[in-house]
């Protein structure tokens, strides 16, 4: 066994990797760039002259409606009107600078002063609602509402998600978070990151993207360690990538979908949206799939000659000599630790079973039409009185006992009061969850979303995004999501969310289109998700599993190292989808609640 190690070594030293040329790493981005404008161009022409007409609808045929569904957003007895009008032209443009200046500095967060993003967003918030006060006072601006602009349901709902995620990993060691980790690990590469992939997908559908790239960012980088991989970049996207694209196909798979349950005016149950979206996200993820193993052949297919080689190792069953010696090497040192490893809870126990169900009494709750955030607070609460339970009376109690240089234990110090009289120890202090588990929630994640909740909120005050998607959709302003115009609006959502992220568009277009129905928002929701693999910044998750892999030394996946890859399987994804979402969907294209679908029929 030592002389396969010993060979394998010598030919990893005799065969240095190969350095990739230009048009190997970034012509796939061009090939995708030059089809999605080509696309374009015979959809609408070079000069975007066949767009569809503007609809200028009378009255008996919708048109107040169509008017209306724009100026207008009602959510029982609330009534957002449209108050762009009351601003002057200097209250507009400075509320625009505040909100882009703190843009700025959330996409740079060390730039000045190392606040981070949650900070600068709180303090933007603050800083707006006491500008917007200086503006009323002054006359050049209406009274802002800040009570109004915070939305509730996404971080009611991002709590308990959190405390759900956090009290699964947190609650056994072995538990089913660990045999998650443990799932993962396989000597074959393409194998190790195929899994990477489908629990990526899965477990960011369940939980929340952001929640699973969190805990298993670390896990990857241990992998590729272990198995001494000379690129873990490949590994590192299958994780990042995936949990993007699987995040799209449930309502609470990451933030901008749970920002749309709020915003949505037509009510959209958990398992009608995922029922829609699963045909685009199985695409997406596929298309994903296959361009890592195909663009990354080389790592995860070592010693293999191309794409037609690769195909026969994963139906086949093939293998090179150089992944037979990955494997070999792989049981050697798995049989060589074996007898040093003592695995106490390599079962499923009592307190993993009992995990699994309630998560599968989660999942179910949310598929029956049970409010997300009950639900989730729910759940993270349950297992939050469990784990507490758990560790007062079946977890073994911390060793106070102390030793001396022998290795002998020292009998406990006594104390004494001024009379010589021997003082009692106390009972021992219970250790609390607040004082444990509670404190992992990330508070600053929520922070961040009140923040930013308050800057976007007095920017669509001023109209100035509504004005800006009017402009940039053209002739399409009014049908954003018919027909042809469904693949510029995507095109547009995307260069945004790269821009401006994904959760602030989101609400932007809430105030664009307000009345807008189930499928406007599908269509929405699948775009700026997709969109987060375009680049780095495009999503929070990526962003997570850079820095934690960072943490631990690994610094491959970065913005320039992302791009070649993320680009083109993101617009390939994005199209694909948003062609079998337009076409294959069961969503109202109307809105029951304004009465609009009896009209259509």
């Amino acid at each position: 066994m030592t002389a396969v190690l010993k060979i394998n070594s010598a030919e990893a030293t005799s065969k240095p990797e190969a350095k990739m040329t230009f048009f190997r790493k970034w012509g796939p981005t061009l090939v995708a760039l030059c089809a999605v404008l080509a696309l374009n161009m015979s959809l609408f022409g070079p000069t975007m002259s066949d767009m569809p007409e503007i609809r200028n609808l009378s009255s008996e045929e919708g048109g107040v409606m169509e008017y209306t569904r724009r100026r207008h957003r009602y959510l029982g007895d609330y009534v957002h009107v449209d108050v762009s009008d009351q601003f002057s032209v200097f209250g507009k443009w400075t509320v625009s600078i505040i909100y882009f200046a703190y843009w700025v500095f959330l996409m740079f967060p060390n730039w000045f002063l190392p606040i981070g993003r949650p900070g600068i967003a709180l303090g933007g918030g603050l800083s707006m609602v006491v500008w917007r006060y200086i503006l009323m006072v002054t006359g050049q601006g209406p009274f802002f509402d800040a009570e109004r602009v915070i939305i509730l349901e996404p971080l009611f709902l991002l709590f308990g998600l959190m405390l759900t995620t956090i009290y699964l990993e947190k609650m056994e060691r072995g538990g089913l978070f660990d045999k998650l980790r443990d799932s993962l690990d396989d000597p074959v590469n393409w194998k190790r990151s195929a899994k990477i992939m489908l629990m990526s997908t899965i477990g960011s559908a369940a939980v929340m993207n952001d929640s699973v790239v969190l805990i298993f960012s670390g896990v990857v980088v241990d992998l590729c360690v272990r198995h001494k991989v000379a690129n873990s970049l490949p590994y590192l996207l299958s994780l990042a990538t995936t949990a993007n694209t699987g995040s799209a196909l449930t309502l609470t798979g990451n933030p901008q979908n749970i920002l749309i349950v709020s915003l949505m005016y037509d009510d959209i149950s958990w398992i009608d949206f995922a029922a829609n979206m699963a045909l685009p996200v199985f695409a997406a993820s596929s298309i994903n799939a296959i361009m890592m193993f195909v663009y990354y052949g080389a790592e995860l297919f070592p010693g293999s000659s191309g794409v037609m080689e690769n195909a026969g190792i994963m139906f086949l069953g093939n293998r090179t000599p150089e992944m037979l010696a990955q494997e070999h090497a792989y049981y050697a040192r798995q049989s060589a630790t074996e007898p040093e490893i003592v695995d106490d809870n390599g079962g499923w126990t009592f307190w993993s079973k009992l995990q699994v169900v309630i998560i599968v009494c989660f999942l179910i709750f949310f598929a029956c039409g049970f409010d997300v955030c009950v639900v989730s607070i729910t759940t993270g609460a349950i297992l939050m009185v469990i784990a507490a339970y758990k560790r007062q009376h079946y977890d073994p109690k911390p060793d106070n006992t102390q030793y001396d240089v022998e290795g002998n234990p020292l009998p406990p110090k006594k104390t004494y009061d001024m009379d010589g009289n021997e003082i009692e120890p106390d009972e021992e202090e219970l250790v609390t969850e607040s004082e444990t588990t509670l404190t992992e929630v990330d508070y600053g994640l929520l922070m961040l979303f009140i923040g930013q909740f308050l800057l976007i909120g007095s920017f669509d005050d001023t109209g100035v995004p509504q004005a800006f998607f009017g402009l940039s959709m053209g002739k399409c302003a009014d049908q954003m999501t018919e027909g042809a115009c469904v693949y510029w609006f995507v095109m547009i959502v995307t260069i945004l969310s790269n821009v401006a992220s994904n959760v602030p568009v989101c609400q932007m277009l809430a105030a664009t289109f307000p009345y807008a129905t189930p499928y406007d928002w599908l269509q929405v929701s699948f775009s700026a998700t997709i969109a987060g693999n375009l680049t780095m910044l495009g999503s929070a998750a990526n962003m997570i599993v850079a820095f934690q892999a960072a943490k631990v030394g690994d610094r491959t996946f970065t913005s320039e190292r992302h791009a070649p890859f993320g680009i083109p399987s993101t617009l390939l994804s994005l199209y694909a989808g948003t062609f079998l979402l337009a076409t294959f969907h069961f969503a109202p294209e109307c809105s029951e609640r304004l009465g609009t679908c009896e009209d259509a029929e």
